[in-house]
């Protein structure tokens, strides 16, 4: 796969730093040289203007996506594949539209939420070039609004029954876009607590998207394992003999079954076993702030 949501891995190696034959890093001013030559379709720029360069890229964000970018890439060389097999979803949830566009201007392109509330009020304030993402469950009542707001919504990554896929194949088709890529999420831990399906019942849950929904397009499986990150290699190996049932249930081949497993604590460990997608939120953005999100509940 070669997922182009946002600017090319290569591309952000190099802001990094990091040459694609893994070459010593680059100093400073020549990152800052590099990431213009991006961000201005690789015009020539002149290291007089490194000054502002630096400017646009300051903050933490920023510095930490690249390192993101740095470790996905060994993750997935460690792997034997190539780091553009892997799409980095950078997620925002209960951060300000402002950091969001400080990650935007350095080039990524590919972003999550949570929420539905804040979502669609933060997605109106952001370019439309954005490939956004939801992640989680979804409540059926809250579909349509979703996809009214945000029309560039590019895959919703929750789909855990018949109900809310029912409902977003017909919020869908009201607004006419074409067909929305959603992902099934499946309990691999097993949680009580935890919306998802049970592994035993995804290949139903899958043929119900593929063959009744036809405003939705079945693009992979999802999991979120245990906050302390303690069921993560059994969560890994556990989505990937789903993907190897439905696929052999279906013939379809596994590279079109896309995988969504691993954040800030395990993404790593994710791509080594497998994954194709990684949601990275808070060693990206940092600590969440649920304060205004609890005064809003």
């Amino acid at each position: 796969m070669d997922f182009d949501s946002g600017i090319s891995m290569s591309r952000y190696l190099v802001t990094a730093g990091v040459s694609s034959s893994l070459s010593p890093p680059l100093d400073e001013g020549m990152r800052v040289l590099y990431l213009l030559v991006e961000k201005y379709d690789s015009q020539i720029v002149e290291p007089e203007v490194s000054t502002m360069a630096a400017q646009a890229v300051e903050g933490a964000a920023v510095t930490a996506l690249r390192s993101v970018f740095l470790r996905v890439r060994q993750a997935a060389e460690k792997s034997g594949r190539h780091a553009d097999d892997v799409r980095v979803v950078a997620v925002s949830k209960t951060k300000p539209v402002s950091l969001i566009r400080q990650v935007y201007d350095a080039g990524h392109r590919c972003f999550g939420e949570n929420y539905v509330q804040e979502f669609i009020e933060k997605a109106p304030q952001l370019p439309q070039d954005i490939d956004w993402h939801f992640i989680g469950h979804l409540q059926s009542n809250k579909a349509k609004s979703l996809i009214a707001a945000v029309p560039n919504l590019s895959m919703v990554q929750g789909v855990d029954n018949e109900k809310i896929a029912n409902h977003l194949d017909r919020a869908v088709s009201s607004i006419g876009r074409k067909p929305l890529p959603v992902m099934v999420q499946v309990n691999t831990s097993e949680e009580i607590s935890k919306s998802g399906i049970e592994p035993a019942n995804c290949i139903e849950l899958v043929k119900h998207v593929k063959f009744n929904c036809p405003n939705l397009l079945f693009s992979g499986l999802m999991t979120i394992g245990m906050p302390d990150y303690t069921s993560t290699p059994e969560n890994f190996k556990a989505l990937s003999r789903c993907r190897v049932e439905i696929c052999k249930e279906l013939g379809m081949p596994e590279k079109q079954c896309e995988l969504s497993m691993g954040m800030s604590g395990d993404f790593e460990l994710a791509i080594e076993m497998g994954s194709t997608n990684v949601r990275i939120g808070s060693t990206i953005f940092g600590p969440r702030d649920y304060s205004q999100k609890q005064q809003q509940q």
